[in-house]
């Protein structure tokens, strides 16, 4: 077996002699290396060629962020952030994510975690990841041009008068999903006549910094979804860290609902407990779309939607251009998706649907 090499990178030298044991005691990595601050770890990712990087955000000299984008312009690699869980810990994450950082793990009790053990599964697995991940994937002109492809029914479906004012939007998304959601949901037009829900497997604390940065740089309203608000046309609602997002019917209007029931096949909040939630909305043409991420969240809950409601168009990321081809595929696999879009079509194939 070719064993994967990583660079770990953290000022802490018992942070990285403690991620360096357990990613040499998973037996699938070979560790080639440590750096001690960012400008080590820009230098040794020149000189060691590492398969990933796992990169602290908070260091010396120069920053995870600094590090990750003169990475990413020089040498791109797949990289893992490790973040503590404060406020600007969670800040920095979204933004380095949306850099061009695959993922990242949060350490379980701040900069220097005595008990990283906890979370040495999930460093193992997203590693593992990492490693398969093509980075700064550039879709060539000619994708960019292709017309939407069509699986199922062509794209004039026709929608009975009674629904044409009554829709809603829902995105499901996982790893490398921050990064495509700035790029759908920067590009949809302020006058989307839609609600829009949206699940981002995260753990709490980060969606609210998500929620703002896109806020920040959206022409749409972006915000951390709250429970019982009701939901507005042209507004982004991104269900919290911990928590299910459910979207509920309340006389003519929509209203958010969350819970915090156990986790579905692993996450909360899940996408396919948003879209069975769906399920029970009455005279509503609903679209939905499913971009990048690990597993297949979002399937089972999609099947029950359409099988609920005639009247459902899903979107499918393409291969093409998926950080992680896992939920997308996953939908097209079982016959579920109308249409397979390339991430830089799909604000405007989604703007053309729920606006027409």
């Amino acid at each position: 077996m070719t064993l994967i090499n990583v660079l770990v990178v953290d000022d802490s030298a018992f942070m990285r002699k403690m991620i360096t044991e357990i990613l040499t005691e998973d037996g699938r990595f070979h560790v080639v290396g440590s750096a001690v601050h960012g400008v080590d770890g820009v230098n040794k990712v020149k000189k060691l060629q590492p398969d990933v990087v796992t990169m602290d955000v908070q260091m010396p000299k120069l920053d995870g962020l600094g590090a990750l984008k003169q990475i990413m312009d020089e040498n791109p690699v797949p990289v893992i952030m490790l973040s503590s869980e404060t406020k600007q810990g969670a800040d920095y994450t979204i933004q380095a994510i949306s850099t061009g950082a695959v993922d990242f793990i949060t350490k379980p009790s701040g900069a220097i975690s005595l008990d990283i053990k906890k979370v040495e599964q999930e460093i193992c697995d997203k590693v593992y990841t990492a490693a398969t991940v093509k980075v700064h994937k550039k879709i060539n002109h000619a994708e960019e041009h292709k017309p939407i492809e069509a699986i199922q029914k062509p794209l004039t479906m026709p929608v009975p008068p009674a629904l044409s004012t009554k829709r809603l939007l829902a995105i499901g998304t996982s790893t490398g999903g921050p990064r495509a959601l700035q790029k759908v949901i920067t590009a949809l037009p302020k006058d989307i006549r839609v609600p829009i829900a949206v699940v981002q497997h995260m753990p709490p604390g980060f969606t609210a910094s998500l929620a703002e940065r896109l806020n920040q740089i959206s022409k749409v309203a972006v915000k951390e979804a709250e429970h019982g608000e009701l939901m507005k046309k042209g507004t982004v609602y991104i269900a919290p860290g911990g928590y299910h997002m459910e979207v509920k019917s309340s006389g003519t209007a929509l209203i958010v609902s969350l819970n915090q029931q156990s986790p579905d096949n692993g996450h909360r909040p899940s996408v396919n407990t948003l879209f069975r939630s769906l399920c029970a909305l009455r005279n509503y043409q609903i679209v939905t779309c499913v971009l990048t991420g690990m597993g297949n969240d979002g399937t089972l809950g999609l099947k029950e939607l359409k099988k609920a409601n005639a009247h459902v168009l899903s979107l499918a990321e393409t291969e093409e251009t998926a950080i992680v081809y896992g939920m997308p595929k996953s939908i097209v696999k079982e016959g579920l998706a109308d249409y397979q879009v390339p991430l830089n079509q799909m604000a405007s194939q989604l703007s053309n649907l729920v606006n027409k």
